[in-house]
């Protein structure tokens, strides 16, 4: 089982990003040396039912941003300078790598090009999670055909613009 911190906090803002800042020694509690994104379950002021699935962000001296999402704010009633209760626990669950299933369509074209193919599984995993977070959201056939030419042209090598990076031999 997970150790669960909970503190209290004001919730701060950084350009337009509510967020409460978890010290060195919190963190190490969480998941001692971690120094990269550090996934995390968080309720805030007993809120949401549900706890929420975010990355806390490493600052770089061993202390973290947790930034609140609209969600768990709207659910906790709460705002920017508000002292709230803060509840995270490291997320045991969390998984690396693509959250959304690939498409069909996608997976089809995939397959039928190994060059493509061999480029699409050396991507970093957050740009795989990029563009099927992308192409998720697409919603007609058109949409669909239009990008998926797009992407088997720039991971076969191909010269051009995708998700909105210039790729040169497949890589952006």
């Amino acid at each position: 089982m997970s150790t669960t911190l909970r503190f209290r906090a004001t919730i701060q803002i950084n350009n337009i990003n509510p967020y409460v800042l978890v010290s060195a020694r919190r963190a190490a509690r969480l998941k001692k040396g971690w120094r990269k994104p550090l996934p995390v379950c968080v309720r805030v002021n007993g809120k949401p039912d549900q706890p929420w699935h975010i990355n806390l962000m490493p600052i770089g001296d061993g202390t973290f941003y947790l930034y609140l999402h609209g969600d768990v704010r709207k659910a906790s009633g709460t705002k920017v300078n508000d002292l709230v209760t803060v509840e995270v626990q490291f997320d045991d669950a969390y998984k690396g790598g693509p959250i959304h299933p690939m498409p069909s369509w996608f997976r089809k074209a995939l397959d039928g090009n190994a060059r493509a193919k061999q480029n699409w599984n050396k991507l970093i995993p957050s740009r795989q999670k990029e563009i099927l977070r992308y192409f998720s959201n697409l919603k007609s056939s058109e949409a669909q055909a239009r990008n998926v030419q797009r992407a088997m042209h720039v991971l076969s090598g191909g010269k051009g613009r995708f998700m909105a990076r210039s790729w040169n031999d497949q890589r952006a």
